[in-house]
């Protein structure tokens, strides 16, 4: 059994629901269909029998680090040649064509989100969907973390920010980055989080002054985080050195210096 303590991981859903059948009835939306699975595209992509293409919601499978193709092969364990559920606020495709849906096996009330988090065969995206989901997600995300399971047996997964180099080999990639903040400070209409001492040269969180209040209305104040050890979602550019730029509050989680644990923040839902 791992202490809810330890499944506190971020800060868009810090809170621990006990009961994973309770969690995931509430982590629901209107109904988009059903079909049976003919064909895995990759980690979170698949297509129907109708031709429809189906990407999972709120998970990235593409990580800088991960082991590649081994999402691909978990999501097939879990889907291939299946009866499937979509539910979704609208069927409205991407412009790939492809209908994004929180997807559940027929006569389950766990997500397949859910069973790709809990064994390691994706993390959150920065765009998760709302508290009902995010309780569960993190959990099942932070279970994997803790016990080493699918692309977390990989140290190298979650990068060190005082390795800009390292950061910078994931370019365009989605990237988990931790370590410690060296200085906080805005510049202009961008708040910069900083984890190296030069600052042309390395890691750092950049944030748009318009974003500030979606931050602070779920108690981050960037000004307090000076000393404290984070860890970063998100994709990497390059301006100098790599940036994470931060738009939405789950990609930021404040970890504790002892145990790398997040710190219990009030959760807010944010929009789909």
């Amino acid at each position: 059994m791992i202490p809810s303590r330890e499944i506190m991981l971020l800060l868009f859903g810090a809170f621990f629901v006990a009961g994973a059948d309770s969690a995931s009835a509430a982590c629901s939306f209107a109904a988009q269909g059903e079909g049976h699975v003919t064909t895995i595209i990759d980690g979170r992509t698949f297509r129907l029998d109708d031709g429809r293409e189906v990407r999972l919601a709120g998970i990235e499978t593409d990580v800088a680090g991960a082991l590649a193709g081994q999402s691909l092969h978990v999501l097939a364990s879990l889907i291939g040649g299946r009866d499937v559920i979509l539910q979704a606020d609208d069927d409205t495709p991407d412009r790939y064509g492809r209908q994004t849906a929180t997807v559940f096996i027929a006569g389950s009330q766990r997500s397949i989100q859910t069973e790709l988090l809990s064994q390691g065969g994706a993390v959150i995206s920065a765009a998760m969907l709302d508290k009902a989901c995010s309780d569960e997600w993190v959990a099942a995300e932070g279970s994997a973390r803790i016990d080493r399971r699918g692309l977390w047996g990989d140290l190298s997964v979650t990068k060190n920010a005082e390795s800009p180099g390292d950061i910078l080999a994931g370019i365009g990639r989605f990237t988990l980055v931790e370590g410690k903040v060296l200085s906080a400070r805005q510049a202009g209409t961008t708040f910069y989080v900083n984890f190296g001492r030069q600052w042309t040269q390395g890691f750092a969180v950049t944030i748009s002054r318009r974003m500030m209040p979606s931050f602070e209305a779920a108690g981050l104040d960037f000004k307090t985080l000076t000393g404290k050890t984070i860890r970063v979602r998100g994709w990497v550019e390059k301006h100098g050195g790599p940036r994470i730029d931060a738009v939405r509050v789950g990609q930021i989680e404040i970890l504790s210096a002892a145990k790398g644990i997040a710190e219990n923040i009030a959760p807010q839902n944010e929009g789909k």
